[in-house]
């Protein structure tokens, strides 16, 4: 009775384990398609949840004339211009150190407010082509015989003027004391950028020598200054480092305080090499500007002059 006892049992267990079997296999299988759905969600929404990362600000695009103030009220565009006495322009399209009226050398063959000219393709506006001139303090006088020492009588020297006084001269609220230190600086320096004349494309139909319409202003005179004195150490730098830099573009950002201090330096583009950065923001630090003229300033933001897209470049040669 045992033995059949358990002779007939044997079946029901095989059922048993097949049973159980298939219950661990549903399992795993129900198991490892909710696995695959989790990770379906998680790879589908976890764009969403995930916070979104910003936009890279593009460097500003500006070229080496452009010191326009960035301010709620802009004024126009500066470009430098000679001083050639020249009327006030009708159509006062730049800002500028001096009057200048437009005009083209050949005809008008774009829309931009600029004449038309054949020249190198260069990303500047220059109307002409001349080397770059260093400062110069003007010749040392020559020393006179011993006899002529003796009977020369000495003339009276000036008493020397004060730090305090020197600062009230160049704060004073005329713009006609900005006039005079630019016409200074100008007898005293003979400092020149280097130009090489471009290839422009303008609508200013009136013919005659490569010109804008320009209007001298007092913040267009103090602009040229802090163009000149950024731009003659500039050159100075650059031929004591000519063997370490190499050719390229340089852009900066930054302020001119109203008491003519450098603030908020920023390099937003540099296609050469650490060393040309150096000379570049070296140039610019070391500028010695004259505080802003009151009647200047309140044409200005708070904080000052501020510039945009400086450039400095060095072109290969040819």
């Amino acid at each position: 009775m045992t033995t059949a006892d358990t002779v007939f049992a044997q079946p029901d267990r095989l059922r048993d384990y097949e049973q159980d079997a298939r219950t661990v296999f549903w399992a795993l299988l129900v198991a490892i398609l909710i696995h695959l759905i989790v990770a379906f969600l998680l790879a589908a929404f976890s764009g969403f949840f995930s916070p979104s990362l910003p936009a890279p600000e593009k460097p500003v695009e500006l070229t080496f004339m452009d010191l326009s103030p960035a301010s709620a009220s802009k004024n126009s565009a500066f470009i430098e211009t000679e001083d050639k006495k020249a009327p006030e322009p009708k159509d006062k399209t730049f800002e500028s150190n001096a009057n200048s009226i437009g005009a083209s050398e050949l005809a008008a063959a774009g829309q931009m407010p600029l004449p038309s000219q054949t020249g190198k393709d260069r990303p500047l506006m220059d109307f002409e082509t001349n080397p770059h001139s260093l400062d110069s303090k003007g010749a040392q006088a020559q020393q006179k015989p011993a006899s002529q020492q003796k009977a020369a009588q000495p003339a009276a020297q000036p008493e020397p003027i004060t730090a305090a006084e020197q600062f009230a001269l160049l704060t004073q609220k005329s713009a006609a004391a900005l006039d005079a230190a630019a016409a200074s600086s100008q007898a005293q320096s003979m400092y020149r950028r280097q130009k090489e004349r471009t290839q422009i494309a303008g609508n200013i139909t009136n013919r005659g020598i490569s010109s804008v319409n320009a209007l001298g202003t007092p913040l267009g005179r103090y602009q040229k200054i802090v163009a000149d004195s950024i731009g003659s150490r500039w050159y100075t730098f650059v031929d004591q480092k000519r063997d370490l830099i190499n050719i390229g573009t340089l852009r900066m950002d930054f302020v001119v305080d109203r008491s003519g201090r450098v603030k908020n330096l920023k390099v937003t583009e540099n296609s050469s090499n650490a060393a040309f950065a150096s000379v570049c923001v070296q140039s610019v630090l070391e500028a010695h500007l004259p505080p802003i003229p009151e009647d200047v300033a309140k044409s200005l933001p708070s904080d000052g002059l501020e510039v945009e897209g400086l450039g400095f470049i060095i072109f290969p040669n040819g």
